[in-house]
Formats: structure tokens, C-alpha cells, sequence
């Protein structure tokens, strides 16, 4: 059933496992050390205070993941960041469901970066995609282990015990989990075992896929939460940075302090050498107080001999993006089956192409960037911060201190706020230098929301050029894509990034979604690195990285194809969304292939009424259907928009959006819907309001007085629906934002005959648009 939601009142008008080795050998983090006071003690996010679960009497581990105790406790294990999105309560949820707890005896813990863990990252919409397994596998351990103990106990056959809710049964002889702990239980499982073990049939599941309380709603609701921004510890002092004029390049030639004296409660400015190349140029400002800090900075006079950006405007990087597709020999080329383009388009009857762009966009997330920096009693510096890939920052953090895997531990804290922000923890380094520049003294620094936005790692602008050929029946039989951006993975973990058949390695979150699941025959993808981009700014991963763009261009352009054909959009994409050859999907994770992408579209356009309702002047509704993130990971979604387009100021008025999404089981189906709704939001907010531009080598807008992201106002009826189904879950954090900007631009060309290219979409380019 469809999830209906209005927001305010209308106005009246995964990376293969060489990877995921390379990282746990390059960021371990030896042990969790101990903490000499209680003021440097780790502040668990699950629990309202930040008191760690403590285990009552013996506990049982069948696997790293979890403990139960002699109470019938049941604590899980999560190494995935907390920032809104209840990741544990879903976690937890697959596990208990396995093991046959009881709901009410779990818990979760926010573990720490111990090498044990491996590969500690909250991105992509990966989290419970991965965890599905895994936590299943380590229910299951658990389950039969309890199970044999009982039969142990009773003299039983094993095949005679029922584990559920806390207890395991056969006949009229019952024990708790508490009751088997205590009793002694040794049964250990190897890797291959875990592997091996029978898992329930999907029947039988009765916490996955129902509505049960989120394990951390208390402390966020009390405000005992604890934030990045509320980490402190004993004798800490402030920083406030003073940032170089370009991201790179940038020496500090003089600081000039005599001014920032007069502040009370000033101590000094710290000019930074960061051996990790993180934050050349920086100063940094340090003082009794966050306020004392904040005002000697404005008066803290530093020059610098600046970084070769400082000319660089956000025409210049469109424009070397334009000259990079123009190469035909630039890029590398994804396999998409047979990309021998060219012969098909020399004897086409007839092509059609088009560019799309789209602006930098910022992050801007609630909680500023902030981190807490100290060297503990151990000799072992400690990072207190939120934050969405501690694997990435780790060996960053080694090297800017000189230490090896054992010198760093991070702390994990709940995040106001990740969006892919915090998945770069470039900020930590700054904050652990001035730490050392002070013989190890906590440092804690919070950034203000300019500074926040000079060192963002903006979405990069992007440019893309698709052609597509058909024969004399007006058939598809080729189709060629060139997409430019900077790639934020190949600044930052080069490591992850694949080959394509041309031997050329990309960024897979710089090209996902342009190698979409329509059959169109020969079909070439180029995924090319703009190195002017990433000279400029550190191109980081926004809330669904390349897909946000990459559909944009893709749907569109599906919509021009069709409307060049003379066909119904929707009859057009739904012939070309055939299973078959590479589309036909597998298992386990895009089983059904194109026709699951078929059916959300399909229904969408039956929900939204699509070509049956009669609507008002200047008013239509748009088609859109994506993939969510990636091939290897899909998630279905199809999306339709009403909108009206007021012809006299170009304003667009998004009046109702509709997203049904295929994620395969819906592991929480509250927190499915919440997803679905604020990816949708932020992908109007991209769409329509959000987008800055380069000038002089920095971010034009630094605050959110000129930067404006969608307000409640604006914000649309959104209906919601979920599709049921058995197969894997898939990812739910940003496939909705995909879908949404493509059917607006679709639903403008309905409404009123003009095709706009370019993100955002503004009144302006709207009313040029209908003068053209």
C-alpha cells in the first residue's frame, strides 16, 4: 500500500575482498585502550549518556558481531555511523531475527576502529546491503549453539529444540539465553562454518520487515545523544582554522597576531605542516573558548603565496570537460557488452544527441565539521568525532603524525548530518596536527558553516554528451555516452577504483548510472576524469554521488529519444526494458534485471494517474526511472512528478511527487520510507534550488543566505510505495534523490514545450527558455 505523506500546506498557486583486505591491513588500529579519566571515556551513540553496555556475569560470542550475557542480553556490534538513519536498529534486527531473540533484550554499541572489524564505512547505501549476510550468518551461530547446549543439557537430539524470543524449548523444558550463558557454552565457528550454516526461510522471519522500536530513539528524543560537537575531555582548548586561498598549493608566507591578542582568553596561531598533503596552508587559531577562538581568528592576519587555482571559475572546468569528451581517446571505456559504437551510427537512418550539465553542489550538513584530537596515557592518539569512513581517514591521520596503525584510534560519535561529508575525514588531520603542535593537548575544533563550506568536498559539476541512433523503423540500435567530472574516489582511495575494457581505470561513483539496463544495442560509455576539477577542489561524494547526475542526463535524454520518435515516453522505455543479455540481472543481487526496473515504472504511471488525469494549463506529469546506485547493487525505482510551470516568472511549482521502489525486502519498513522521503526531497532540492558555482578557484556561496536549499514551503505531497518482495535487500539511502530531477525536467517539457538541460533548474533558464 502506498505511504502518503504532505509536508506542509500547498500555496495557492562492494568493493571485492582484495580491496576490503588492502584497507583492514592499511587501517588497523591495534586494541581499544583504556581511558585514564572518565572525562577521555568513548561515548557510545546508542545509548542515551553514551554508558557502553556492560555484559552481567559470563558472556557467549559466537561471533565478533554480538555477545549475550547471563541476563539474556543481547548486544550487537555496529560499525556503521549513526547519522539519522536508525542503521543499527536494522542491523541488530537482521541478526536477532536469525538468533530467535527477544526484541526487547537487544542492544547495539557503536564500536570503535579496532582492526578486528575490517572495513568501517557508511556510504554508497551499503549498509544493510553488506550487513545482510553477515549478520545473518552470526545469528545463526548463535541460535545453534544455544541449541546445542540445550540438547547437551536435556540429553536431547538437537533437531527437537525451537529457539524464539529469548528462549529455547522442546516439549515442556524451556531455558533463557541468561540461563544457557551461564551454564557454559565453548562452540566456536570458523569462517567456512559461518558460511555454511542453514539460514531461516523468509516465512519464518518475524522482526524483519515489521515495524518495531528503534533501539535509539530514547537518547535522541531526551537530547542525551551524544554529537562530534558535544565531545570534550579534560583541559581541552579550542581551534578555529584560518584557510588558505586555494585547496591546494597554498603556502603560509607570514602570520601576523598582534591584533588577536586583545582577545581574552587567546593563546597562539599555529602555523600546520601536514607531512599527509591534507590541509596545505593552514593556520590554526587556538584560545580558552570556541567564541575566543572564533573572534581572534577575524583578527588574525596571515598571507600566503596562493596555489595555481585562483584564476579557476566554474566555466573554465565546464569547458575542459567539453574538450575532454571531444577526445574520443580520452576516458576509460565500461563494459557494457559490444561498444563498437561508430559502424551503427555511420549507417543510422537517423540520431539524435543533447548535452546535460549540472552545477557544484554542496553539502551542508545540520552539524558542522568537528573533531577532538589527543594523545592518551597509552601514547596513542585518539580522534572523537562523527564520521561516515573511518578506514579512509585512518592512514591520513598516520601519516600527518608520523605513527603507524597502532598510533590512531577514532572514537565514533552520532553525526547531525552526513550526506557523504563525513565519509572525507580530511578534518580530523588539521585538528590531530594542532594537537601534536601542543605536545599532545586536546584540541577540539568546530568549524563555522563558511569555513565549512570553503573546505566542503563539493559534488562536482559534470558535462554530458549522449547520442543515440536508430534504423528506419525508428528502432534503437546504438547509443553513446561521455560523462566528465571529478572523481572523488581517485583523489582519495585510487584503490577502489576498476578497469574498463580499454584498460583505463574510473571512478565507479563518478559513471554508476550511466551504464543503465535499456537494451539499445551497441552501446559505449566513457567515463572521463576532469583533472582541472580536481586540481581546483577535492571532489567529494554527495548524497548519490554520480547516479544524481547520471540519471538526470539518462532519463532525459530517454524522454528526447522518445519524443524524437514520435512514441509515449512511457510505452518507450518499457520496450527498451528488456531482461535479456547483460540486462537480465543475477544473483544475488539484481535478480529479474530490467524487467523489476519495468515494473516500478509501470506502476508509478498507474499510481500518478500518468496520461489519464486531466490537469489544469501548464500542467503535467513527468516519468523517470533509475537504478538507485549502482549495477552490482540496484535498487529499482520508478518516479513521477506533477508540476505546474508558471509561464510569466518560470517559476516551477512541484505540486506531488510518486517513487515506488523495489529494494528487494524492506529490512525496516518505517525507516524504508523515511528514507525514501528525504531522498526525494534532496533530490528536488538538487533539481531546483541547489547549486553554487567556482569562482577564483572557491565555492561562490559559503552560508545559507545565498545558498538555498528546498524549503518546507516548497516541499511537495510525496506518496511512497514499497514494493514487497523476498529477494536481497538493497540500498535505501539515496536511490529515491535519482529519480526526481529527471521527472521534473520531463514534466516541464510536458506542461509547457521546453526542454531545460541543466541542474538546477531556475526561473531564469526557465523563462529564457520559452523566449528561445
Amino acid at each position: 500500500m502506498a505511504d502518503t505523506v504532505r509536508f506542509s500546506s500547498r500555496k495557492s498557486d562492494g568493493p571485492d575482498l582484495s580491496r576490503r583486505g588492502f584497507l583492514i591491513s592499511m587501517c588497523a588500529a591495534g586494541a581499544v585502550f583504556g581511558f585514564p579519566q572518565k572525562g577521555f571515556s568513548a561515548m557510545n551513540p546508542a545509548v542515551a549518556g553514551g554508558s557502553p553496555i556492560e555484559a552481567v556475569g559470563a558472556r557467549y560470542e559466537p561471533a565478533i558481531w554480538y555477545w549475550i550475557d547471563t541476563q539474556g542480553k543481547v548486544n550487537v556490534n555496529i560499525i556503521r555511523a549513526e547519522m539519522g538513519q536508525h542503521v543499527g536498529t536494522a542491523i541488530a534486527r537482521i541478526l536477532a531475527d536469525e538468533l530467535g531473540a527477544n526484541w526487547d533484550d537487544v542492544h547495539i554499541e557503536h564500536v570503535d576502529t579496532a582492526a578486528k572489524w575490517g572495513l568501517m564505512v557508511t556510504g554508497g547505501s551499503w549498509s544493510v546491503w553488506q550487513s545482510w549476510p553477515v549478520y545473518r550468518q552470526a545469528g545463526a551461530a548463535g541460535r545453534i549453539a544455544l541449541a546445542e547446549k540445550a540438547a547437551e543439557l536435556w540429553g536431547i537430539d538437537v533437531s527437537e529444540i525451537t529457539v524464539t524470543s529469548g528462549t529455547v524449548s522442546a516439549g515442556d523444558r524451556t531455558a533463557t539465553f541468561g540461563e544457557l550463558v551461564a551454564a557454559g557454552i565453548t562452540r566456536s565457528f570458523t569462517e567456512d562454518e559461518l558460511k555454511a550454516l542453514p539460514l531461516k526461510p523468509h516465512s519464518e522471519l518475524t522482526l524483519v520487515g515489521k515495524d518495531v522500536t528503534a533501539l535509539d530513539i530514547a537518547g535522541k528524543t531526551t537530547g542525551q545523544a551524544i554529537f562530534g560537537i558535544d565531545a570534550k575531555a579534560d583541559g581541552m582548548v579550542f581551534a578555529v582554522p584560518v584557510l588558505p586561498p586555494t585547496r591546494y598549493g597554498s603556502e603560509i608566507t607570514s602570520i601576523d597576531d598582534s591584533a588577536a591578542r586583545t582577545v581574552k582568553g587567546y593563546q597562539k596561531t599555529l602555523k600546520l605542516d601536514d607531512p599527509s598533503g591534507t590541509v596545505p596552508g593552514w593556520a590554526m587559531v587556538i584560545a580558552d573558548s570556541h567564541w575566543a577562538a572564533s573572534k581572534a581568528a577575524e583578527r588574525v592576519k596571515v598571507e600566503w603565496k596562493a596555489g595555481d587555482a585562483t584564476k579557476v571559475s566554474e566555466a573554465d572546468i565546464q569547458d575542459h570537460a567539453r574538450k575532454l569528451i571531444a577526445d574520443e581517446s580520452k576516458g576509460a571505456v565500461l563494459d557494457t557488452g559490444d561498444t563498437d559504437v561508430d559502424p551503427v551510427f555511420a549507417k543510422a537512418a537517423d540520431t539524435v544527441e543533447a548535452e546535460y550539465t549540472t552545477a557544484t553542489v554542496l553539502h551542508f550538513q545540520l552539524e558542522p565539521l568537528n573533531a577532538l584530537a589527543f594523545l592518551n596515557a597509552d601514547g596513542v592518539w585518539e580522534i572523537h568525532t562523527g564520521n561516515q569512513w573511518q578506514s579512509l581517514a585512518l592512514p591520513w591521520l598516520q601519516k600527518a603524525l608520523g605513527v603507524d596503525e597502532n598510533g590512531v584510534i577514532m572514537r565514533s560519535y552520532l553525526l547531525g548530518g552526513g550526506f557523504g561529508r563525513r565519509l572525507n575525514g580530511d578534518y580530523a588531520v588539521p585538528v590531530a596536527l594542532a594537537s601534536k603542535a601542543l605536545g599532545g593537548k586536546p584540541v577540539k575544533m568546530v568549524m563555522s558553516r563558511p569555513q565549512d563550506a570553503l573546505f566542503d568536498s563539493p559534488r562536482s559539476p559534470s558535462v554530458q554528451k549522449l547520442r543515440m541512433a536508430f534504423d528506419e523503423n525508428k528502432s534503437v540500435i546504438a547509443m553513446d555516452s561521455a560523462i566528465a567530472a571529478g572523481w572523488p574516489t581517485k583523489v582519495m582511495i585510487p584503490v577502489f577504483m576498476p578497469k574498463g575494457v580499454n584498460g583505463e581505470a574510473y571512478d565507479p561513483f563518478a559513471a554508476d548510472g550511466i551504464d543503465h539496463w535499456y537494451s539499445v544495442g551497441a552501446q559505449r560509455v566513457r567515463a572521463i576524469s576532469n583533472d582541472l576539477a580536481e586540481s581546483t577542489f577535492r571532489p567529494g561524494w554527495l548524497r548519490s554521488v554520480s547516479p544524481g547526475w547520471t540519471n538526470w542526463a539518462v532519463e532525459s535524454f530517454m524522454h528526447e529519444a522518445a519524443a524524437r520518435t514520435g512514441k509515449d515516453p512511457l510505452q518507450f522505455r518499457l520496450d527498451l526494458l528488456t531482461a535479456e543479455g547483460r540486462n537480465a540481472g543475477s544473483a544475488p543481487n539484481s535478480v529479474g534485471g530490467a524487467s523489476r526496473q519495468a515494473h516500478v515504472l509501470a506502476r508509478v504511471a498507474e499510481l500518478s494517474g500518468y496520461g489519464k488525469a486531466a490537469l489544469p494549463a501548464d500542467t503535467a506529469i513527468g516519468l523517470a526511472t533509475t537504478f538507485g546506485q549502482s549495477r552490482s547493487m540496484p535498487t529499482w525505482v520508478g518516479g513521477a512528478a506533477q508540476v505546474h510551470v508558471d509561464r510569466k516568472t518560470g517559476h516551477v511549482d512541484v505540486q506531488k511527487i510518486w517513487l515506488v521502489v523495489d529494494c528487494g525486502i524492506a529490512v525496516d519498513p518505517d525507516g524504508a520510507r523515511a528514507q525514501c522521503e528525504g531522498s526525494a526531497l534532496w533530490g528536488l532540492s538538487m533539481a531546483l534550488y541547489e547549486g553554487t558555482e567556482f569562482q577564483n578557484g572557491l565555492v561562490r556561496d559559503r552560508n545559507l543566505d545565498s545558498y538555498t536549499p528546498l524549503r518546507m514551503i516548497d516541499a511537495p505531497e510525496l506518496v511512497v510505495e514499497i514494493v514487497e518482495s523476498t529477494e536481497v535487500p538493497v540500498g535505501l539511502g539515496e536511490p529515491g534523490t535519482t529519480v526526481v530531477a529527471p521527472a521534473v525536467g520531463n514534466a516541464i517539457f510536458e506542461a509547457v514545450g521546453v526542454r531545460l538541460r541543466h541542474l538546477p533548474i531556475t526561473p531564469e533558464a526557465v523563462l529564457a527558455a520559452l523566449k528561445a
